[in-house]
């Protein structure tokens, strides 16, 4: 079973939004640093987001303004809200554990894939 699991991709036209989400049965998010990550073919893994076990938010100067990263613990649940969407933010999005140096992470899950194109 994997550790996390990703929803919410799929065909965004430019301009448009999407949520994605994060679930896991074996990672209590309110006990620890969640980030949003993505990797754009022939790139390697970006971090994008982070949230720390307190709800406080950190984003990349990339993504920062245009994307939104929340969690509901309630739900076990983290959420990544992406507004104004061009195809640059086209990617595979994963969630993990935070890590400043994601090639280090292990534990990665399907992803789920983030298209924008008209």
């Amino acid at each position: 079973q994997a550790w996390f699991e990703e929803s919410g991709g799929g065909l965004v036209q430019p301009g448009g939004s999407r949520r994605l989400s994060c679930t896991s049965s074996r990672v209590t998010f309110s006990r620890t640093t969640m980030a949003w990550y993505r990797q754009a073919p022939g790139n390697e893994r970006e971090l994008l987001a982070h949230i720390t076990d307190d709800d406080r938010p950190r984003y990349a100067d990339s993504i920062k303004g245009r994307f939104t990263i929340s969690k509901d613990n309630a739900k076990n649940t983290v959420y990544l809200q992406m507004e104004n969407l061009n195809a640059e933010d086209t990617a595979a999005y994963s969630c993990n554990y935070y890590s400043n140096i994601p090639r280090y992470l292990s534990k990665w899950g399907q992803g789920t894939l983030v298209t924008v194109s008209s």
